[in-house]
Order: structure tokens, then sequence, then C-alpha cells
């Protein structure tokens, strides 16, 4: 593992997974369900900026725990958004990153580009869930309803570009995250171990920025090498 990860990836791991650990212990140091779904997500992220298919695996994981600490604070939308769509998303992303490697090369998928007519029509598809979400969220009485609806849009664009193989689907996670942590200090103001949370997020969103810019890497290494 040593040598599969770079120095720069180890070190990013390192300094999430200390971070998080730390804001846990100074914030948290009950819910543990929330520290050990932060660091299997973290750990997702190093996998998936790697472009390797374990780290959809971690995601499944993930998405599962993160539903749960999401109902314990009626945050019903992100409940629903990550068991009924990140989740079923990750799965088929799963499928697809394992039926797509590199030469031959099950740690590493193949990077795909979309063509503009699938962009608009992954545009069109994103209008009509979060349409479609902002009802069924409403019905709900979701908690800061705006906020999670549009945590519905980057999250549904952010797993199709996933699905899809496209580096930007790490930039449509790091929107997503920007408005997690919006939500999350919507949260933390009721109860300050939510912070820990927050932190997480922040995180996240560093780690999705590096897994953009090493998917624009391994695009190039690719490209250059057919």
């Amino acid at each position: 593992m040593l040598k599969y990860f770079s120095k720069k990836d180890i070190t990013l791991w390192t300094v999430s997974v200390l971070i998080i650990a730390v804001s846990f212990l100074a914030f948290d140091r009950s819910n543990y369900m929330t520290l050990v779904a932060s660091l299997i997500g973290v750990t997702s992220l190093i996998f998936n900026a790697k472009g390797n298919p374990f780290g959809q695996v971690l995601m499944i994981v993930f998405s599962v725990l993160y539903g749960i600490i999401s109902f314990s604070f009626a945050y019903y939308g992100e409940m629903i958004t990550y068991l009924g769509m990140t989740l079923p998303m990750a799965v088929f992303s799963l499928i697809a990153w394992l039926k797509n490697p590199y030469k031959g090369n099950k740690s590493e998928v193949e990077v795909n580009s979309i063509e503009k007519n699938e962009l608009v029509f992954m545009l069109a598809l994103t209008v009509v869930v979060t349409v479609l979400f902002y009802f069924i969220l409403k019905y709900f009485n979701t908690a800061n309803l705006l906020p999670s609806t549009i945590s519905v849009t980057t999250s549904f664009a952010a797993a199709y570009l996933t699905f899809r193989r496209s580096p930007y689907f790490a930039l449509a996670y790091a929107a997503n995250d920007i408005v997690l942590i919006v939500l999350w200090i919507m949260a933390t103001m009721e109860n300050i171990s939510y912070l820990s949370v927050i932190i997480c997020f922040v995180m996240f969103f560093v780690n999705d920025i590096y897994g953009f810019i090493s998917w624009q890497k391994m695009k190039k290494r690719q490209n250059y090498c057919q």
C-alpha cells in the first residue's frame, strides 16, 4: 500500500484523519458512529482520487452510516439522498468502474469524457430530480428545506458523473461539501457536538479538490499512453 499511494496521498490522508479525530475528541466524544463514518468517508476519497473501485465500496458503507446520522437530526433530505440515491449510485459506479479498468488494471478506472449532448441530458435530469425531491422533502417537514434541496442537486450531479467516470465528479462533490458544511453549521447552532461533522466535510472538500486534480493528471497520462 505504501508503494501504491504517493507521499502526497499519504500525507493528505494522515492529516485528514488526525484533524477529524482531534475534532471528535474536542467537540463530541459520544457519537462514535459519526467518527467511524468520517474516517471511512475520507479514506474512500483517497481511493477515489486514485480511480480505485474500492473507494466506491467504502462510499456505500459511508452512505449507510451518514443516512443514520442525518436521521438523528431530522435531516430527512440527507438521509433520503444518501440512502435512496448516493448509495445505489455508488453500487452502479462500482460496477461501471470494475467493468472499465485502464488497460486491465483493476485498481485504476479508465477516465471517460462526457459530450455536450450528455451534459445537457444530465442537467435536465438533475433539474427533474431536484424538483421531485423538493416536494418529497417538504412533505416530510425536512429541516432547512432549501439547502437540503440544493444538496440533492449537487449529490445527484456528483453521483451521475462518478458513474460516467468523469473527472468532474470530484468538483460536484466539492460543491456538495460546501452545502453540507452550511447544513451542519445550522445543526451546530443547536448542538455543539455536530461541529466535528462540519470539520469532517471541510476535510472532504479538501480531498475532493485533490481528487479532481489527481483525475486530471490521470486523464492526461492515460491519453498520452494510448
